[in-house]
């Protein structure tokens, strides 16, 4: 059987620190995989592209994934596919979940995380959040990230007014009306954007910020400028894929630019922040993987507690 497992169902199951630990597990063990993940994205003869992620896998988990997106930027929502759990042992179709979903919490929670570990310490909790984008994916960001520091307060800025009021509302927070007066009052900035052109160069910052930007997931995109990007302790989550298709990419950066990936800074391999770093940046593309670390904690849960609905697909 096969458990089919919406989007409601989903959020019934999903809990942030049981993922965020997932991630966490998942950064320090997928380079032991033997098997590289491909992502594969092209354009559409309509307003959209198709995206396939596969094979999602990590050393431990006997489970693989493998994720189907279309992305049509003027819809709502935006990114619309399904991801298939099979087991590792005979292929059987474990589960088949909404994509847009796990996608967003991965996506989210690996950048809290991302954030968390290149930010400066706070103990106190006096820092400002900024967000730029205030859809979905800045949603899971900043629930993630304030479930692994505190926050004194919260500035956002949205091209859609009201959305902005919406997020301000629902964070405690406040609206601000452009990206650069995000970045002047805040210390930790997310990004989550369509943008194809800079929203941020390095004359709006101001040493010792940290910026994670979202939006640079594929060709054409991007959030930061390249003097921002070449002038930061970069950390991504994949060098070859950041240079092909994520923010090295839109800069014009070589893989090398990268300081570190986050897998690297989680396992001690290379350093993270210093007292004498400047500003940071993470910048992710999103990898196999994270679906399949978000996926199998879905499905296990789901199936602990019945939610779900069991489909004979071969029947």
């Amino acid at each position: 059987m096969t458990r089919l497992l919406t989007s409601s169902d989903l959020l019934a199951v999903l809990e942030p620190d049981a993922c965020l630990e997932a991630l966490r597990d998942g950064f320090r063990r997928a380079g032991a995989s033997t098997v590289a993940g491909r992502r594969i994205r092209t354009d559409l003869p309509f307003p959209g592209t198709a995206t396939a992620l596969m094979p999602g896998l990590l050393p431990g988990i006997d489970a693989y994934t493998v994720k189907v997106n279309a992305k049509f930027p003027g819809a709502r929502p935006a990114l619309r596919g399904v991801i298939c759990l099979h087991s590792g042992r005979d292929g059987e179709l474990l589960a088949l979940l909404d994509s847009a979903t796990v996608t967003a919490w991965r996506t989210g929670l690996a950048a809290a995380l991302g954030t968390h570990v290149l930010a400066a310490p706070d103990p106190a909790g006096e820092a400002v959040l900024g967000v730029v984008g205030a859809g979905a994916q800045a949603e899971i960001v900043v629930r993630g990230v304030r479930s692994l520091r505190a926050f004194r307060d919260l500035v956002v800025h949205d091209t859609a007014p009201e959305r902005a009021a919406g997020f301000a509302g629902r964070h405690r927070g406040r609206v601000v009306g452009s990206a650069a007066e995000v970045a002047a009052a805040a210390d930790v900035v997310l990004l989550a954007t369509w943008s194809r052109t800079p929203l941020l160069s390095l004359a709006d910052t101001r040493p010792g910020q940290h910026f994670t930007t979202l939006g640079a997931d594929e060709p054409g995109k991007q959030e930061l400028s390249a003097d921002l990007l070449g002038s930061a302790l970069l950390v991504v989550d994949d060098r070859e894929l950041a240079a092909t298709t994520g923010a090295l990419a839109a800069a014009g950066l070589p893989p090398d630019a990268a300081h570190a990936t986050l897998g690297e800074l989680l396992d001690g391999t290379r350093p993270g922040r210093v007292p004498d770093t400047a500003r940071s940046v993470y910048a992710p593309v999103g990898l196999p993987w994270q679906d399949l670390a978000v996926a199998w904690v879905a499905y296990r849960q789901a199936e602990r507690l019945g939610v779900g609905t069991p489909v004979d697909l071969l029947g």
